[in-house]
């Protein structure tokens, strides 16, 4: 029989109130891992205070419903454009005016989610292999 950790063990009133009010699950999601793995997230689990069931079930629906157009993704790519077009003119030289900031923060309020989907493809096609 394979080794388990050891989790502390959850007692039936815990676990029965737990359960209170929310609708039953019958339906299994699972994966094969390592030994390794196994161990990395019961370890996790252990650290956010879940049983690893628990844990695994919030990280699966929380990947599933996220979404790819993730507003904090999205606003972190913009203030990457937004700072990659603000060096430019600096290292080059040039001055940068209150004109051109507001010119180039609308440019970035349009552009932002284009930018942030190619970012994600590229994301993508590197995890398929096709750098």
């Amino acid at each position: 029989m394979p080794e388990h950790s050891q989790l502390s063990p959850i007692d039936f009133e815990t676990r029965a109130s737990r359960s209170h009010g929310r609708a039953g699950r019958m339906y299994v999601a699972s994966a094969k891992v390592t030994r390794q793995e196994q161990m990395e997230l019961e370890q996790t689990a252990r650290a956010e205070g879940k049983a690893l069931s628990e844990w695994a079930r919030e990280v699966l629906l929380r990947e599933a419903r996220r979404s790819d157009h993730d507003a904090v993704f999205t606003e972190i790519v913009a203030t990457r454009m937004l700072l990659v077009n603000l060096i430019k003119p600096l290292i080059l030289g040039k001055p940068v005016t209150s004109q051109w900031i507001t010119e180039a923060m609308s440019a970035v309020r349009r552009e932002k989610r284009r930018a942030a989907q190619e970012v994600l493809q590229q994301y993508a096609d590197d995890a398929k292999g096709g750098r």
